[in-house]
């Protein structure tokens, strides 16, 4: 049976999106596995149950996950509580000068559903400091979205693989 991968995102500004589109190409690049790329607010229920692992990518804003992507989090915890343990996941959270509280958090809401953490998570730091620069559109730099690229084409090898 074909393994699958969901790599939910929430951006305001670009930069998640970037990221989750860049796991989403190594995802594929690797093959094998059948892979979606879901804004959160698309994400359901159903999705998370047919879903082998994921992949969250979310900006932090004001120190927490932004709120589109905690949104997703709150309608489907309890709806998924207790169904989707032993999953595994990966995480990238785009901030302007930090990111820890945002991955704080979402990891603990993964620890929540017993998912497995199988990396540590990414933080893209954005250095953005001024009303200006944290409302602008963000351009990734290359490196990073490599890095993004390189997560998904490991989750979604290690899905095929069984090592997950």
């Amino acid at each position: 049976m074909q393994r699958t991968l969901a790599i939910i995102w929430f951006s305001r500004t670009g930069a998640a999106k970037a990221l989750a589109e860049a796991a989403y190409q190594g995802a594929l690049s690797a093959g094998g596995v059948l892979t979606h790329l879901v804004e959160a607010s698309d994400a359901n229920v159903d999705l998370m149950l047919e879903t082998d692992g994921y992949i969250f990518a979310c900006p932090e804003n004001l120190a927490a996950i932004a709120g589109g992507m905690k949104e997703f989090f709150d309608s489907h915890y309890y709806p998924l509580l207790g169904r989707i343990e032993g999953r595994p996941y990966a995480a990238i959270i785009a901030a302007g000068s930090d990111g820890e509280n945002a991955r704080k958090q979402l990891e603990r809401i993964a620890t929540g559903w017993r998912l497995k953490r199988v990396m540590d998570s990414m933080i893209v730091n954005t250095q953005a400091q001024t009303a200006e620069e944290i409302l602008a559109p963000k351009t990734i730099p290359q490196a990073q979205r490599d890095a993004a690229e390189d997560m998904g084409a490991a989750l979604a090898n290690g899905l095929e693989m069984g090592v997950f």
